[in-house]
């Protein structure tokens, strides 16, 4: 695992620690891919941070600052080490945490982008109290956008209202979906579409 483009790119990453499914390198590239006009001097808050790969991802693009969020201790320590690998100790932060719990207690700064990679069994019963939480929160910023990533036998979860389906992106078992603050069709930042890869 490494990352893929920008100021770090090349850089190997730790390996994932027992029961953390990272993603893989070919999700990242498209999902980045995908993202580009929104990473340069954001603030990122990834979830379910496991390796911290798709934070440091997004730092070595030009994102301004990350926050890493998982319960594991193990993945903790990785995304730590992941900092230090690629560079960025000073660019992240990283809290272990529930996730539900970090979004019901947090209280800013916002963020632009929000990465969501919840294990693959993760059902609605868990998942559907996070995205509310965050929905609920001040955490998201004007013209936010968040991404899921879920297998694709898998549930997104219930989706809040004002918060529109812009893309979705299959790779295999894997179905990342992105979803942005409702915009007036045809400005810029609209995305419609759909690519199976």
């Amino acid at each position: 695992m490494r990352v893929i483009a920008g100021t770090a790119k090349g850089t190997r990453l730790g390996r994932a620690p027992a029961g953390v499914r990272p993603v893989s390198d070919r999700v990242r590239e498209g999902l980045f891919s995908s993202i580009a006009p929104w990473i340069e001097g954001s603030r990122v808050l990834d979830l379910y941070a496991g390796t911290g790969a798709v934070g440091i991802e997004a730092l070595s693009r030009g994102a301004e600052h990350a926050t890493f969020v998982d319960s594991s201790s193990s993945a903790v320590a990785a995304v730590r080490d992941n900092l230090r690998r690629a560079g960025f100790e000073g660019r992240g932060t990283v809290r272990r945490s529930n996730v539900r719990t970090f979004l019901e207690r947090a209280d800013g700064p916002g963020f632009d982008l929000v990465f969501l990679d919840p294990p693959y069994e993760v059902g609605p019963a868990e998942l559907d109290p996070v995205l509310a939480a965050l929905d609920l929160s001040s955490l998201l910023r004007e013209g936010f956008t968040v991404v899921i990533s879920r297998g694709s036998k898998s549930s997104n979860g219930v989706i809040p209202l004002h918060w529109e389906t812009a893309r979705r992106l299959s790779y295999g078992d894997s179905v990342v979906s992105l979803f942005r603050s409702r915009i007036p069709p045809g400005t810029p930042g609209d995305m419609p579409g759909n690519l199976e890869v």
